[in-house]
């Protein structure tokens, strides 16, 4: 009977079936692995690449629309606004046309120089030759002239280093008798020559110097007293002439950003009084065409401002008479397109950088993993602390510290730089200025990264975010002191003492 009794009477738990089952686990765990299963996991993982693969020409194609999508809807506004200031004008000469012409009939060059302006106006938008009113009209013969500011043309064109030079035959590309043949756009300097004179100059200083200030204050008496030109300077600066003396209350600005994106049609000639970053500051603020610069060096290294302050008067005397050299810097054109976009409106910019945008890690402590593209070719995967896409300006700046090359800036390209990249061959890149660059933050990102704009206007990009840019159609003309090269030279050998060093000494013997 006792035999009969079950173990859970007795208080003891069977063993058997426990030992069993840890035998049966640690048979199945030394037992190899079945064939198929491998073959299994390589066609899963195919899969898998091919499935992302399809995702990546995906969102290649959404950058792609949205770029093109907003760039046809900046064109759609720019002429709409043409559009509407044109009928604006229209309807308003319409209106003043019979008053005009009954106090106006003994001005027949007046009226003359109107119907130009219209006619050119009409056909080709904003013109060189458009006569801008200032305050009520009067119709007395001397007010009329007093009050009419014409906006001064010029003509660019190239002018040869030599006499007997034949590039002045060719274009920049030319078929003569089968043959093709290139002209080198570096050994021809472009040229300013003015076809009428200037009119109006907008001053920009940079801030909080003394001597800038007061340089201000004698160039604008001297510009109004000597030459009889309209002068703008940017509100701070004329709230400091009004404190200094009430005499510079003839000085001119403007009340709202409307009144900024205007300046191009009013501005003949922009003086910067300080140094790269007041050079900077003047490019961003024409979201277009930008009037020529004479920039005067009043800051610390100077590769954009040749001219000097001491002598600002000889300056301007031979840059009002023309023609003078100018450099023609080329500006970038950045897009910002989203991950959550839903259409092309919600797209970021247009934003006009003259000299890089850099795309950085931040205070992240993950290396950055950045896909670039060019003209929707894979070009690298970038893993470091980020990247510079670079003007040929912008060649003396952050790009030249983290390794690029300097390139004279009349040169058309593009700069692709790695900032610290964590690879010994990803060395720096020139690229032609026709392409498109698309710089793309992965959605498998382990962080975010951030891009900054002429280091201004820092914005985060998160995974699925990218980063279009391409040379924009408005370049900044520049003047130089003496041309491009000398002054691309200059600033190199003073600004960063280029290859400077002890000539070696001679010690052998000298012929006599």
């Amino acid at each position: 009977g006792n035999a009969n009794v079950s173990p859970q009477e007795n208080g003891f738990v069977d063993s058997l079936p426990v030992l069993n089952s840890e035998k049966a686990v640690q048979e199945l765990t030394e037992q190899p692995l079945v064939q198929g299963i491998d073959d299994h996991l390589v066609e899963f993982s195919e899969a898998m690449r091919t499935v992302a693969k399809a995702l990546r020409r995906v969102s290649e194609g959404k950058a792609s629309a949205q770029a093109e999508a907003a760039e046809w809807k900046r064109k759609y506004e720019l002429e709409r606004a043409r559009n509407l200031q044109l009928e604006h004008k229209v309807l308003s000469s319409r209106e003043h046309n019979d008053e005009r012409a009954e106090n106006l009939a003994d001005q027949p060059l007046l009226c003359d120089a109107g119907e130009q302006s219209e006619r050119c106006c009409g056909k080709n938008g904003i013109c060189s030759h458009e006569v801008l009113r200032d305050g009520e009209p009067d119709f007395d013969s001397n007010a009329i002239q007093s009050t009419l500011m014409r906006k001064a043309s010029f003509k660019l064109s190239w002018c040869c280093k030599g006499e007997k030079s034949d590039q002045h035959k060719h274009d920049i590309v030319s078929f003569e008798k089968g043959n093709i043949t290139t002209a080198e756009r570096s050994s021809k300097q472009i040229s300013l020559k003015w076809e009428s004179a200037p009119q109006t100059v907008l001053i920009l200083t940079k801030p909080n110097s003394t001597s800038v200030r007061i340089l201000c204050a004698d160039m604008v008496r001297w510009l109004k007293e000597q030459k009889r030109l309209n002068i703008y300077v940017e509100p701070r600066v004329k709230l400091e002439l009004l404190t200094e003396s009430s005499y510079y209350s003839f000085v001119k600005t403007w009340q709202s950003d409307k009144e900024i994106l205007l300046l191009h049609m009013k501005v003949d000639l922009i003086v910067t009084l300080g140094g790269d970053g007041t050079v900077l500051w003047a490019a961003s603020m024409f979201k277009g065409s930008v009037p020529p610069i004479v920039p005067f060096s009043l800051g610390s290294l100077g590769f954009m401002t040749p001219f000097h302050s001491e002598h600002y008067r000889e300056c301007l005397d031979a840059i009002f008479r023309g023609p003078l050299s100018i450099t023609l810097r080329h500006r970038l054109q950045c897009h910002v397109i989203r991950e959550a976009a839903k259409n092309e409106f919600e797209t970021e910019g247009p934003i006009l950088v003259l000299n890089e945008v850099t795309i950085d890690r931040g205070i992240s402590s993950f290396l950055t993993n950045l896909e670039c593209y060019c003209d929707n070719s894979f070009v690298t995967c970038v893993q470091g602390d980020g990247l510079i896409l670079s003007t040929t300006s912008g060649s003396t700046a952050y790009s030249l510290a983290a390794g690029g090359s300097m390139v004279h800036p009349q040169v058309p390209g593009i700069l692709f730089t790695p900032i610290c990249p964590h690879s010994l061959s990803f060395r720096p890149l020139i690229l032609p200025e026709h392409v498109t660059l698309r710089v793309q933050v992965p959605l498998n990102s382990r962080g975010h990264a951030w891009v900054s704009f002429d280091g201004k206007d820092r914005k985060q990009l998160a995974p699925g975010d990218a980063l279009v840019c391409s040379m924009a159609p408005w370049p900044v003309p520049t003047a130089c002191q003496v041309d491009s090269t000398s002054d691309f030279l200059r600033s190199i050998h003073d600004g960063l003492h280029w290859n400077l060093r002890k000539t070696q000494s001679f010690d052998g013997p000298r012929d006599l």
